[in-house]
């Protein structure tokens, strides 16, 4: 029983707080767009956003060095220099795509940001099987269902960020909905083309961000201490950059208004919460479990718009949520086959070594 509930508290929680944390992120995301339309730099934007988190994190890492250090001695390392030096690594990493995808938001939007995103599972994917951290084989289901997961996920994505199709518009009557073509939408088209790029470089790094953060915490298992040197390692870096990019000392005022609430709300639920359960799931699953919910927060990003924010909806929409619905839930059940398979293949050798333990035992008595 303990064993059962032990797999499906493996199985459940980091699914749960995946889906949450795509959409806190999708939401802080919108809340920094906003507050960047009213002129917050996002340079000062990130240093004040990690430097709350590393603030927030600072006292349960004190607590953990300090008084559960002895206790758990033996499952963990002492911190040393290869691993502090790794997490700056990491800290370099996700400063460059802190910049580049604050940059390319204040160019574009977040629901740009959310479809570009779904490049990640595709390059996580294939770096993970360059180094060996996912198996690949086409005799096993498991293998075959994350592959034509991914490609239904990122074809969902395309689907929702290149087909528009008809607008739908629920009416009052309880008959049906009527479908009228949009009109055309005229935008600022290089800023969205310029945000588009900053966002590729972006998600370029983030399939390397993940393998090394898998490869620190096989070697340091405890993730509010990695999160918290890695919070603290982005604001210094992010600080380096805005003393030369944002000189004018009037820019790191912080009024308070809906700027004061973009960084409290990022430092909490994305820089402390998201990276904290990022890393915890990375540690659980491997980085292409993680990378593999980036295809839904466009998805999600479409349901808040219609939802909260009254955006139209358009066919193209249900269309590509739906194709990546199934992709997700394929990738998902490709996972946990593959987690019962190791299982009954370790279950196949402790029964054989049970089996050939009373013969050992009788040949030396």
């Amino acid at each position: 029983m303990a064993a059962e509930a032990e797999r499906q508290y493996k199985r459940v929680l980091p699914f749960v707080g995946m889906v949450a944390m795509e959409c806190s992120n999708v939401g802080t995301n919108t809340l920094f767009k906003a507050a960047t339309l009213q002129g917050m730099s996002y340079h000062v934007f990130v240093v004040y956003s990690h430097a709350l988190a590393a603030l927030l994190l600072f006292p349960s890492t004190f607590f953990f060095f300090f008084f559960n250090r002895r206790r758990s001695a033996n499952s963990i390392p002492s911190l040393n220099f290869s691993i502090l030096s790794r997490i700056f690594l990491l800290g370099l990493i996700g400063c460059t795509c802190q910049i580049m995808g604050y940059t390319g938001i204040s160019y574009s939007s977040p629901t740009l940001s959310s479809a570009i995103g779904n490049l990640v599972p595709a390059f996580t994917f294939i770096l993970a099987i360059l180094l060996r951290m996912e198996k690949l084989s086409f005799r096993s289901r498991s293998s075959r269902a994350k592959v034509l997961g991914t490609i239904l996920s990122i074809s969902g994505a395309l689907v929702v960020t290149l087909y528009k199709g008809p607008r739908i518009t629920l009416t009052t009557t309880p008959s049906s909905y009527t479908i009228r073509i949009p009109p055309p939408i005229h935008r600022a088209q290089s800023n969205w083309v310029l945000g588009g790029l900053f966002f590729t470089a972006e998600y370029l790094l983030y399939p390397i961000w993940y393998i090394v953060q898998a490869q620190i915490m096989k070697e340091y298992p405890s993730e509010l201490t990695v999160v918290f040197f890695y919070n603290l390692y982005v604001g210094i870096l992010a600080a380096i950059v805005a003393i030369f990019t944002e000189p004018n000392l009037s820019r790191w005022k912080i009024r308070t208004d809906i700027a004061l609430a973009s960084i409290i709300c990022s430092g909490i639920f994305d820089s402390f919460l998201k990276n904290t359960i990022h890393t915890w799931v990375l540690r659980l699953k491997g980085p292409v479990y993680v990378a593999m919910f980036k295809p839904l927060s466009i998805a999600i990003a479409v349901a808040m718009g219609v939802i909260i924010l009254g955006d139209t909806l358009f066919l193209g929409s249900i269309l590509g949520a739906t194709v990546i619905a199934i992709g997700f839930y394929t990738v998902m059940w490709g996972k946990a086959k593959e987690e019962t398979e190791e299982i009954d293949e370790s279950n196949i050798l402790e029964t054989s070594a049970n089996h050939k333990l009373p013969l050992l035992q009788t040949y030396k008595k």
